[in-house]
């Protein structure tokens, strides 16, 4: 049978996407590399001593400052601050702080090594770490006290963010919760690996459906997964779809009124019992109101497949159902991954790089950063 004109363009542009795919299925035989890379760190750099009971700051630019967000949500006494901020408010954010540790795929950025000298300017007493996926950046050389490289197979050639952003939170995770994340990445990994392909599927069949715009929600645990999903449908579609990121609670309070009939709706449910209360009466109350294509990312059993099927019009697996919501982000970023690649090659873009006219770029530009005076109030 001949291949007709549209199926021989999509398969085109599904061939011209040499890396956005690939990356987005090789994080799991990343993670164990990742969690090890991390453990040999700790030994050298001795710090198991030197993060007992100290205050950090966690930090990075985009889509490494919500990989600092979902770090420090598993973290006692962690805070996360992007550079974008950090750079320019350092004096407001470094009190009371013992630790900085800078996220980054590249290391490149304009502020990862100016966020460095900055810190050591006001507060050269702190210690500053770095996690990033490229050895060779200016981050890197930039006079830090440590450094944990991860494998260069996380430095993701695609424009988007993808196995960098897993493995970053999961880095920072290995160093905040060591034991549980060293008993429990092995399992997770192989579940991924196993649903990713009905994952991509699904995903797919989905993304043919969504319209003009989108809304995701989670809990506060996975504040930094809700704006890392939003942010990589809205980069591989160069913006094509408006995109809402809330929590379940909060949509009420405003937000709601972005929702129609057929806004697809991507809800995250928690496996905390009170928090998925909550959800699920948001979720039902969308149902009643009739407004919303709901999609939930959840653990479908025979004891609630009943009511799963009640609340959603389509259900993706979670692969991490059974770990604390604050250790599930790494891991539950790859569905929202796969419909954003979906989503992109569904509006004939390619997403390795979605925006050909450089209004965004792998490593950002045009940042110029300027000396501070000491008169500053």
């Amino acid at each position: 049978m001949p291949i007709s004109n549209h199926a021989s363009t999509e398969l085109d542009r599904v061939i011209q996407t040499l890396y956005t795919f690939q990356e987005i299925m090789q994080q799991p035989d990343l993670w164990l590399n990742t969690v090890e890379r991390v453990r040999a760190a700790v030994e050298q750099l001795n710090l198991t001593t030197r993060l007992a009971n100290v205050r950090v700051l966690l930090t990075g630019a985009g889509t490494s400052a919500y990989a600092a967000a979902s770090i420090a949500a598993a973290w006692p006494r962690a805070v996360a601050v992007p550079t974008t901020d950090l750079l320019v408010d350092a004096e407001r954010y470094l009190a009371d702080m013992d630790v900085v540790i800078s996220l980054a795929r590249s290391g490149n950025s304009p502020e990862s090594a100016a966020v460095v000298k900055r810190v050591r300017a006001v507060r050269p007493e702190i210690l500053q770490l770095a996690i990033t996926c490229n050895e060779e950046s200016t981050l890197s050389q930039s006079g830090l006290d440590g450094l944990i490289v991860l494998d260069p197979k996380t430095n993701d050639r695609s424009l988007v963010m993808t196995s960098s952003f897993s493995n970053l939170v999961l880095a920072g995770l290995a160093l905040a919760r060591s034991d549980e994340i060293a008993s429990t990445v092995g399992a997770v990994s192989k579940r991924v690996a196993e649903l990713l392909p009905s994952i991509n599927i699904s995903c797919e069949r989905i993304s043919a459906d969504v319209r003009d715009r989108v809304v995701i929600l989670a809990s506060s645990p996975f504040r930094g997964w809700t704006c890392e999903a939003g942010l990589k449908l809205l980069e591989m579609t160069a913006g094509h779809f408006s995109v809402v990121t809330e929590s379940f609670l909060g949509l009420r309070h405003g937000p709601m009124s972005f929702v129609k009939p057929q806004t697809l709706v991507l809800c995250l449910l928690s496996n905390d019992p009170v928090r998925r209360m909550y959800e699920v009466d948001l979720i039902r109350e969308l149902r009643a109101k009739k407004i919303g294509r709901l999609v939930g990312i959840t653990q479908a059993t025979e004891e609630n497949a009943a009511e799963a099927g009640d609340l959603f019009d389509n259900v993706l697996p979670a692969v991490a159902p059974h770990l604390p919501d604050d250790l599930r982000t790494s891991f539950e970023i790859v569905t929202p991954q796969l419909l954003g690649y979906h989503l992109s090659l569904s509006i004939g873009l390619n997403p390795d790089n979605p925006s050909p006219d450089g209004i965004i770029n792998r490593v950002v530009q045009g940042v110029r950063i300027y000396p501070v005076t000491s008169d500053r109030g």
